[in-house]
């Protein structure tokens, strides 16, 4: 009888060990795929870190202030309106579809500038597939929506935003710019907004 709860005792244990030996087994192969998904997704920070040659389809551009040119410096405004309080400051979210149309979608949105105010983006880009990071160029082209320039509108708080694009489809896939942003006032010309230098490549 003491020989066969010994037996019963040593089975349920080995059975224990190679259910735990199983489950470790598992969840080491599934921490492994994970981790082979998460470094060949392209927005995520171990394939950046793994590929920093890897094309710039898509950027997230950061618009600082120039100066002084906000709700606070326009004398003429509604003393009555709700302004906003704060730096003059924007975002462009600039998106490549993976389509044949090649459309660039340039949504971008600005913060405490002068309301009721018009505003224009502009880019530059320096010569094709010369990117080494230092942004050069001067010629300006106004955006809009495709060859026609749209401008962005503020309200009272002197906030405002547009869905631009452009098509870059006369420019060949694989090309590579290094590229900025400004927005100026469309009354004065005055810029107001700057990016630093970007890359992107024309998926």
């Amino acid at each position: 009888m003491k020989k066969k709860i010994q037996f019963t005792f040593l089975l349920f244990a080995a059975a224990t060990f190679f259910n735990l030996a199983c489950r470790k087994e598992t969840n080491s192969k599934v921490l492994q795929e994970e981790k082979k998904i998460q470094q060949n997704d392209p927005t995520s920070e171990s394939f950046r870190l793994k590929h920093p040659q890897s094309p710039a389809f898509d950027l997230n551009v950061i618009l600082h202030g120039i100066g002084k040119h906000s709700e606070n410096d326009e004398n003429d405004n509604d003393k009555n309106s709700e302004e906003g309080r704060g730096n003059p400051s924007g975002y462009i979210e600039f998106r490549q579809d993976p389509d044949p149309a090649k459309i660039i979608n340039l949504d971008v949105s600005v913060k405490h500038l002068i309301p009721n105010h018009q505003y224009l983006l502009q880019r530059a880009v320096d010569a094709i597939n010369v990117v080494d990071g230092n942004c050069t160029s001067t010629s300006w082209l106004t955006l809009g929506k495709g060859l026609v320039p749209q401008s962005i509108l503020t309200d009272r708080h002197g906030n405002g935003s547009a869905a631009l694009w452009r098509d870059v489809t006369a420019v060949p896939s694989g090309s590579a710019f290094d590229i900025h942003f400004q927005v100026i006032d469309a009354v004065s010309l005055a810029v107001v907004l700057t990016s630093d230098c970007y890359q992107y490549t024309v998926r």
